[in-house]
Order: structure tokens, then sequence, then C-alpha cells
């Protein structure tokens, strides 16, 4: 009798796979949240804590998407820390020398991360030269441009930009309790919705007799994810801000994101380059055309963290973005990207980011010297990876 052996391959708007890897991160991310919430008496799950949490790590979780898909191409980009510190440059100097309209602003951020990810997607698909090489060419480059641009501090910004950071959406229409309502649907809908995803992808698996994982386990998934939800929700609503217009706006970018990777011709083409870069020339996959893409796509979110970045701050400094390639690149593969490409989700990069948030936070908390801050990430990267490779050395061998 034979048996079906392939997979469905996830494609949940919410992003999340059905490997044991990703369950693992998972759990990685309770276990950490768990050990702080203890470490620091309850004061890391504190409400103000828990948006402050995604406030303050929101551009790691914009960066990490736009990475991982440079990261599963076989590439990296070692320059986005310095390309925001130069498109929050050019932010501050719109809006505090020129009066530039705040939202015309953050549009020709888009625009100039765009520009600047076309310049070293060029270099890199056209040229050949490699993304390593071309990115740390820009690390320098646009470090340099950002210190041209704000040699001085620029600060004094309208209320409505630096909102988008700083401000939530508390009191829209009203609230439960202590809770702020519109929060609450949003986290009813968020549950609703990944209920009917899930069990949607299950039947269209079924149906094209692909193999799907047992029920028991799904059910746990749903359960388990349903009361993070919950959770979450109930920390934010309660919280003075209720849901920060910054979370909306990393939704957003995670439910696009996820979208593609999961459901169009570009996603599995980038999957496919970096699988097997021969084997996708072969069948045809214009590569320096994707790559290409990639780097565009890579500098406009550069512009969409450099705008939450500027906006948190209320000023924009040449010293912005200090090291945001490293906690990008660290919360891919933290989250389970491969180091030679060809694997890795939305979703991990996500958890990955968080991690790194919870760690930042909890050590923070704690006021560990931020000295040794740095060597527990270390750590913690180093040992995610090491992990990774043990088992994929353990797959192999079997």
């Amino acid at each position: 009798m034979s048996t079906e052996t392939a997979t469905a391959k996830p494609k949940a708007w919410g992003g999340f796979g059905t490997t044991m890897r990703e369950y693992g991160i998972m759990a990685a991310l309770v276990l950490i949240v768990i050990l702080f919430q203890v470490l620091t008496g309850g004061r890391l799950l504190q409400p103000n804590n828990v948006t402050s949490l995604v406030q303050q790590n929101a551009y790691v979780l914009i960066l990490a998407v736009g990475m991982l898909m440079v990261i599963v191409a076989g590439h990296i980009d070692l320059s986005v820390g310095s390309v925001v510190a130069a498109v929050g440059g050019v932010i501050g100097v719109l809006m505090a020398d020129y009066h530039v309209n705040p939202w015309v602003a953050v549009a020709i951020a888009l625009v100039v991360g765009a520009v600047i990810g076309a310049w070293q997607g060029f270099w890199v698909a056209f040229v050949g030269v490699p993304a390593f090489i071309v990115t740390l060419g820009g690390m320098l480059i646009f470090r340099g441009v950002a210190q041209v641009l704000v040699g001085r501090t620029r600060a004094g910004f309208e209320d409505s930009f630096v909102s988008i950071s700083n401000g939530g959406v508390a009191g829209w229409v009203g609230f439960m309790g202590d809770l702020d309502a519109f929060t609450v649907i949003v986290g009813i809908v968020g549950i609703v919705g990944l209920i009917f995803s899930t069990l949607r992808r299950r039947m269209v698996a079924r149906s094209r007799r692909l193999e799907v994982e047992p029920m028991g386990l799904m059910l746990v998934k749903l359960i388990g994810l349903s009361v993070l939800i919950a959770l979450a929700t109930y920390w934010v609503a309660s919280s003075n801000l209720g849901l920060p217009y910054v979370l909306v706006i990393v939704g957003l970018v995670i439910l696009l994101y996820s979208w593609l990777m999961g459901n169009t011709v570009f996603g599995r083409h980038v999957y496919a380059i970096g699988g097997n870069l021969a084997a996708a020339k072969l069948s045809g996959i214009n590569t320096r055309k994707v790559n290409f893409w990639l780097f565009v796509n890579m500098g406009v979110l550069c512009g969409l963290a450099a705008v939450v970045v500027t906006s948190r701050a209320g000023a924009a400094v040449a010293a912005a973005g200090q090291n945001y390639e490293l906690d990008a690149i660290a919360a891919c593969f933290i989250g389970g990207a491969a180091v030679s490409g060809g694997i890795g989700r939305v979703s991990g990069a996500i958890i990955g980011a968080l991690i790194m948030g919870v760690l930042n936070m909890g050590l923070s908390i704690m006021s560990v010297d931020p000295s040794w801050q740095f060597v527990v990430k270390g750590l913690v990267l180093i040992v995610a990876v090491a992990f990774d490779m043990i088992n994929k050395g353990r797959s192999a061998k079997a």
C-alpha cells in the first residue's frame, strides 16, 4: 500500500507553520517569558510593559521580515541599521527644516528606502557582487550619509507623526470595564480568524490528498495559540494606550508577507533560489529579477522601520540604527532560518524577534549591565544556530 509523502505548505494568514521546529521555538518563547516574569517579580507582563515591548521592538519585527526573505534566498544584508539612520535623517530634515507634511514625509521615506534597496539590488543581481560585500559597503556609505544629514539632532515633529509609535486606540469605541473595547474586538477577530484559517487549510490539504498533522496536535496548537492571543489581548487592552498604532502596522506587515511567502509565485521563487540556485536557473526562474526585488523590498521595510524609530524617539539622530542589522539577523536565525538559505518562515522570524525583545526588556527590568545583555543575546544566537545544525546532522544520518 502506498502512502502520500507530500506535505501541505502552510498558507494561513497568520503564517504559523506546522513543523515541530516552530513548536519548539514557540515553546522556548513561552518559557523565556515565564522565566523573566518570575525573575522580575511579575513586572515583565504588566500591561504597560507589554505595550512597551511592542513599541520598543517594532523595528526588529519589521526588519526581521525583510531579512528573513533575504536570508532564505541565500544572501545577507548588513546595511539595514545604517539605512534606517539615513532615511530617518531624511525624515528629520524634511519635517524640521522644510516643514513638510508628516504623511508626505512618510511616503518620501518609503520611496527613498526603495531607491537605496534598488541601488544595492543592482550590484547584487546584475553585477554579481556578493550581497555581503555590497551591504557591508552600504553600511559604511549610509552611516556616513546619516551623519551628513543630521550633524545635529532634528526634533519638534508634529503630534500626528510622533503618535505613530507612541499612540494607541484606547477609547475609540469605549471600554469594557477596565479593558479597551476596540482591542478586545480585535483579539476576538484574531482568534476566530486563526481557527477558521487553520481548519480551512486542513480541509484543502485533505482534499488534495496531502499529509496533514494529527487532529490532536492541531487542536493543541489551536487551543495554545488562542490562549496566548487572549492573554496578549487582555494585557494590551488593560494598558493606558490600548492597541498601539505601531502594533497595527507590524500586524499588517506580518499578514502581508506571510501571504506573500506562502501563496505567491514570487515567494516560491525565493525559496527555490535559496534551496538550489542552479536548479532554479534551469527551471526558468529569473534569479536576477527576484534578487533585485528582494533588496528593493528590504529598502522599503528599512524606510518603514525608520518612520517607526524616528516617531518613537521624536527626533532624528545620526546614531540611530546601531546594531539593528544584528538584531534582525539574530531574530531570523533564532526563528529557524537556515544559514545556507532555502529554509525559514515569517512566523519563525517574528517569534525570534519577540525572544530578542523579551530578553532585552527582561534584562533591563532586572538592571543587568548592557554589556552583559550583549553577552546573553550572543549566546542565545549561537545556541539556536547550533541546535539547528545538530538537528540537520541527525536528519541527514537518519
